[in-house]
């Protein structure tokens, strides 16, 4: 089979699909790989890195989706302004499309898929078991976006994160507080906790308690009974009437909190508004809200994708792509997972797929021109019964 990896062309990012030591991996099993030129310079892998992997260096996009039986990208496609061409128009009948496929926001492109006949496969929809860890590009990517909104904080806080005592006086630690304990909130935690900050956690999930408390964080718990966690281990859309004591909980830190990283989030759905406008409010003139779910809609009532403002002296960044702020080990950790799960989908010496495979069914988007991911059949048979 021969694999082409496309420059990508949305604005802001840096990452690359494949890097050359991945490349010598995907070589051994006798694939064929075509980069286009300039695909790895943002991330700091120049072509003759990829001449050295053994990979084919194409000048021509058009060139390399002609030749390539397999595209392997991180962003979905997108329009090319320099061809003035869509990347889906580009794609032959029958290829392989590997890449993050946020559906949710554009069920159309499933249409597409299927006109093809493309099979394709959603990064984020890779199933979270034990098998798969090695595959999961949401978690690594969480785990680079956890660590770079601490930075931001830092960088943007108009304090210093740690206790210092000195001549001049003491200076107590700020106080973080970070909404969600998932892949981005742990490393979030753990981050801030190396910055010196008195760190504190909250997550309706009675489960993460003992992971926060070993970073050293500060739990703070809410009385619930009810269960906030689905069995693929994502958080679960729950009621107003949760959702306002998950409010009423966070707002009784506000008061004492210099920072706020905002991590929560439902898989397929907006996310939940876990502070409003009026508890914005309650918090000092000068403190600092970093929002890394702002591309779902935000966990904050006033934030806005890619952008900052101030309301009520509080500072509220909007952050999007923060993995493409780190596109080295981004990259490294990207390319990883998609040819880890590459070589898994395609380990048959046919190359046929394995639809009993739990990764490979969960993870499937479209194949022979009919949508196949059971999860989006039952959304999009959803929205239709709804007109």
């Amino acid at each position: 089979m021969e694999i082409g990896v496309p420059k990508e062309i949305i604005e802001g990012e840096t990452r690359v699909a494949l890097t050359p030591v991945d490349i010598k991996k995907l070589l051994k099993q006798n694939y064929k790989i075509y980069v286009e030129t300039g695909a790895g310079e943002k991330a700091s892998f120049s072509d003759e890195d990829y001449i050295k992997a053994g990979a084919l260096i194409v000048k021509s996009t058009q060139e390399l989706f002609n030749r390539s039986e397999a595209i392997l990208k991180v962003q979905p496609p997108a329009t090319n302004k320099n061809l003035n061409l869509h990347e889906k128009k580009l794609m032959g009948d029958g290829i392989i499309y590997i890449s993050f496929l946020p559906l949710f926001k554009d069920l159309g492109m499933i249409k597409d898929f299927e006109k093809k006949k493309i099979t394709s496969f959603a990064m984020e929809f890779i199933p979270r078991i034990t098998r798969a860890q090695s595959m999961d590009a949401l978690s690594s990517m969480a785990t680079i976006a956890g660590y770079k909104a601490v930075l931001m904080a830092a960088d943007r806080l108009p304090k210093i994160f740690p206790l210092l005592m000195t001549a001049a006086g003491t200076i107590p630690p700020a106080v973080v507080l970070v909404l969600g304990a998932g892949v981005a909130g742990l490393q979030a935690i753990a981050t801030a906790k190396r910055l010196g900050a008195k760190v504190e956690a909250f997550d309706p999930r009675p489960v993460v308690k003992e992971q926060v408390m070993s970073l050293g964080a500060q739990f703070v718990e809410m009385e619930t009974t009810q269960d906030a966690e689905t069995e693929g281990g994502y958080a679960k859309m729950q009621s107003e009437e949760f959702l306002r004591l998950e409010q009423e909980t966070i707002a009784s830190r506000l008061p004492k909190t210099d920072v706020i990283i905002t991590t929560a989030q439902i898989f397929g759905k907006p996310a939940p508004i876990l502070i409003t406008e009026e508890m914005v409010k309650k918090m000092n003139p000068g403190s600092l809200i970093i929002d890394i779910t702002a591309e779902q809609g935000g966990n904050c009532e006033l934030t806005a994708a890619g952008k900052t403002i101030e309301k009520h002296g509080v500072t509220i960044v909007g952050a999007v792509n923060l993995p493409a702020a780190l596109p080295v080990h981004a990259s490294m950790m990207y390319s990883k997972n998609i040819s880890n799960l590459f070589l898994h989908l395609f380990q048959a010496e046919d190359n046929q797929l394995d639809f009993n495979d739990e990764i490979t069914r969960g993870a499937c988007i479209t194949h022979n021109g009919e949508l196949v991911n059971s999860f989006l059949k039952q959304k999009m048979n959803m929205e239709e019964s709804h007109g």
